[in-house]
């Protein structure tokens, strides 16, 4: 049985773009993400995971339809959780009781998810993360969907860096800011 995705269009495209560009801070961005895409998309659920570089985990920045059991389940590793999503582009698994490639499959059986689509995220050829997501039905993932889910992955990566950019950019102002009066020369009057 084929699981079929909510209509993918230019519209839904727009939409999803919107809620992302919409976002204040990486943690607003997450969250927008993955209950926009669970909405829009029809999903069980959604996660996006980033990239820890030292502990080469990916961590839990947002989620939506997922169970705290589910994502309590323990450390997920980068290099045994879907690792070809991050090295190699995007993994379909279609049905997760039977795929090598999970990390967790019985915790992911438990929840009730069948399948699972992960895009990587990636920024200028570096993995940010992955955008994960998870259908209680069996989903043969088109060329289409995954185009689409490609879209949005690259949106997501340059939303990810705007937002970290912005900050860097706020602090170096509050610092300048803090330092003016130290830096300002002391003016000049006519009885000096």
């Amino acid at each position: 049985m084929r699981r079929k995705m909510k209509e993918i269009n230019y519209e839904t495209l727009g939409r999803i773009s919107q809620i992302i560009s919409s976002a204040k801070n990486p943690a607003d961005a997450a969250s927008r993400i993955v209950h926009g895409l669970t909405e829009m998309l029809g999903l069980k659920g959604c996660a996006l995971l980033l990239l820890n570089r030292r502990s080469k985990r990916l961590e839990v920045a947002g989620s939506a339809g997922l169970s705290q059991t589910y994502l309590g389940k323990g450390p997920v590793s980068a290099e045994k959780s879907i690792a070809q999503s991050l090295s190699e582009g995007p993994v379909a698994i279609y049905n997760v009781e039977d795929d090598p490639r999970l990390q967790y499959p019985h915790q992911a059986k438990a929840e009730g998810i069948v399948s699972i689509v992960s895009v990587p995220i990636l920024l200028r050829g570096k993995p940010l993360g992955a955008l994960r997501l998870y259908s209680g039905q069996p989903w043969e993932v088109t060329q289409a969907e995954m185009t689409f889910l490609q879209a949005i992955a690259e949106i997501i990566a340059l939303v990810l860096d705007n937002l970290r950019l912005t900050h860097a950019y706020k602090t170096a102002i509050e610092v300048l800011k803090v330092m003016r009066p130290v830096m300002r020369p002391k003016r000049r009057t006519l009885h000096e």
